[in-house]
């Protein structure tokens, strides 16, 4: 390159550099003024010490400073196999090396030990792009010892993310007590506590003369309270290495009374464990089940809204369509429960209990209900799904409630509320029961609150001006039981410690038989049907967003199609791509 300036020429040659290291490499292969041997088992390779402090810090420190290695004709090295010495060599002379699946882990050790900057991050790079569930643990274990932040953070990252597939391989038998308990103690992991407690045992049992004595510090690991009954109490408590531990059982007998017990005031000695959150991994996710949609068919959609890509997924449909079922969302599960099958001659109102598993993305037959019902309402509370009121066979208004014990799969009679109402707003919250409004079988407003306690099988009812809703949803927020719309655009929000109501923004419309759920301390509303200004009623695609820190409304978008009568409901579980589309 050449550049005319008032000094005079300025003359840079770009292939000088090259062409020196080029010759340097020459003489090396020829011995020409090498001054010194670098040793390895029974190899040598004569070098230039100037070249190799050139290159360097570690050599730099060895042949510059007055160490006994700065004269000395041949130097050990020891740690390095000679071919991994040899390429290393090669590349100080001519910047060049070829980097394998065969060569990548010694030569990150030996750049790393010979302080090789450019040549450690490139095998890090590398190792990156190699990385899968079988040998995220490994390279992580690798990158801590190197000191290698970049490769350790997407190995951990990996390991997290794919727990199943880690969970199945030879290296997590391979950790170490502390190293599989920090794994399965991290926030971040993806999986579900059943696999958490099955990959704990695989790894006790790959050992279990050594590694049974960890029982317990890796037991406490699994966040008991977020285990599916069933699995905890057929599976997990008849395990004979838990039964062998008093530890472990002690901690099922509390899960089990946390569980079991309707009174959490009865279980004074709960742990500081049981409050432990779910793991980050546990994503939120809204479901719309059924309903009636364009020109009011009743549909066997399942629609699961995914609120970081803001898509709708379709899931397994609904085994036949149903008019006016109820679902409740519960343990990963969703619940429909009675309706009337549509197509049915008689019209027969159903007592069928369809569970769909999001874990198989398949819907199976559960213990029907006592008595076959429509129009009713249902919620979860605990292990137990209650099912309140609606239509019964004889087409007559329902003030029966039954209960259904998801642990032991029984159905059980409860007490009837006092005043046998249609379409009322349904919560549960602190060991009670709620039903705001609805209409009674002259199909007039009924200014009611009943309330139901849980634990005594007991109803009371507090008469009020403040409800008047029909068709309306309720949600619960911190301790707020938040009643949506209902032939209105009123949004009340019933504070249960001040036993008082607080009013909220109003929606846009006068809005009924819409869906209502939570996501993160907000309200979402889907659909529904609402009166226009001339009192006409039109179907709704609307999907809009309530912030009750922020006492404001704001639109999601539309749902893929016009839906009312539906339920809508949120549950929390580990997604897999596989499992909906």
């Amino acid at each position: 390159m050449e550049e005319q300036s008032p000094e005079g020429l300025f003359f840079q040659d770009q292939d000088f550099a090259f062409e020196l290291l080029r010759q340097f490499n020459i003489f090396r292969q020829n011995e020409v003024l090498t001054d010194v041997r670098i040793c390895t088992g029974d190899h040598e390779f004569a070098c230039h010490r100037n070249v190799l402090a050139a290159s360097s810090p570690y050599f730099k420190a060895m042949f510059c400073n007055n160490f006994k290695e700065s004269h000395q004709e041949k130097v050990d090295l020891k740690g390095v196999e000679p071919e991994i010495l040899q390429q290393i060599i090669l590349y100080v002379y001519t910047g060049e090396i070829l980097i394998t699946g065969e060569n990548v882990l010694c030569l990150i050790e030996a750049a790393s030990m010979l302080q090789y900057v450019k040549l450690f991050e490139a095998c890090s790079k590398y190792l990156q792009d190699q990385l899968n569930p079988t040998n995220c643990l490994s390279i992580k274990r690798l990158s801590e010892i190197l000191c290698c932040e970049n490769l350790k953070r997407k190995a951990m990252d990996m390991a997290l993310k794919c727990f199943p597939e880690v969970a199945a391989s030879e290296d997590l038998k391979d950790l170490c007590a502390l190293e599989l308990m920090s794994y399965l103690g991290d926030d971040e992991l993806c999986g579900e506590e059943e696999q958490v407690f099955e990959t704990l045992m695989v790894w006790i049992r790959h050992d279990l003369l050594a590694r049974q004595g960890y029982m317990q510090d890796l037991f406490e690991k699994v966040r008991i309270q977020y285990v599916h009954p069933t699995f905890l109490f057929q599976f997990i408590a008849n395990d004979p290495l838990i039964q062998s531990s008093p530890v472990c059982k002690s901690i099922l007998d509390s899960a089990r009374r946390l569980m079991c017990c309707l009174s959490s005031a009865n279980i004074p000695d709960i742990k500081p464990m049981w409050h432990a959150p779910r793991r980050y991994s546990q994503q939120e996710f809204m479901i719309n089940v059924g309903g009636r949609k364009n020109s009011q068919q009743t549909t066997r959609d399942v629609l699961l809204y995914d609120e970081k890509t803001q898509q709708w997924m379709s899931l397994a449909k609904l085994p036949l369509r149903l008019y006016k079922a109820t679902a409740v969302g519960l343990h990963s599960n969703i619940y429909v429960l009675g309706g009337m099958p549509v197509g049915s001659v008689k019209r027969e109102v159903s007592c069928i209990v369809y569970i769909l598993s999001l874990k198989l993305n398949q819907w199976r037959i559960g213990e029907p209900m006592l008595a076959a019902r429509y129009s009713h309402r249902s919620l979860a509370f605990k292990n137990y799904i209650f099912s309140i009121g609606g239509i019964g066979s004889n087409h007559g208004i329902l003030s029966t409630m039954e209960r259904y014990d998801t642990i032991y799969n029984t159905w059980e009679v409860m007490a009837n509320m006092p005043v046998a109402v249609l379409h009322p707003a349904v919560a549960a919250k602190d060991q009670r029961l709620y039903l705001f409004g609805g209409e009674d079988c002259m199909q007039n407003p009924v200014r009611l609150i009943q309330v139901y306690h849980v634990s005594r099988n007991m109803w009371f009812r507090m008469e009020t001006r403040m409800v008047k809703n029909v068709c309306a949803p309720a949600v619960v927020i911190a301790d707020r039981i938040i009643i949506v719309g209902g032939y209105t655009r009123r949004i009340i929000a019933y504070d249960i410690k001040l036993n008082k109501f607080i009013k909220c923004a109003d929606m846009k419309d006068r809005r009924m038989h819409h869906g209502a759920t939570v996501i993160k301390n907000k309200l979402y509303i889907t659909g529904g049907r609402y009166l226009t200004n001339d009192n006409t009623i039109e179907d709704s695609n609307s999907f809009d967003c309530y912030d009750p820190d922020t006492d404001t409304w704001s639109s999601k978008g539309k749902l893929p199609h016009k839906l009312f009568d539906h339920g809508c409901l949120t549950l929390q579980f580990v997604p897999q791509a596989s499992n909906y589309s």
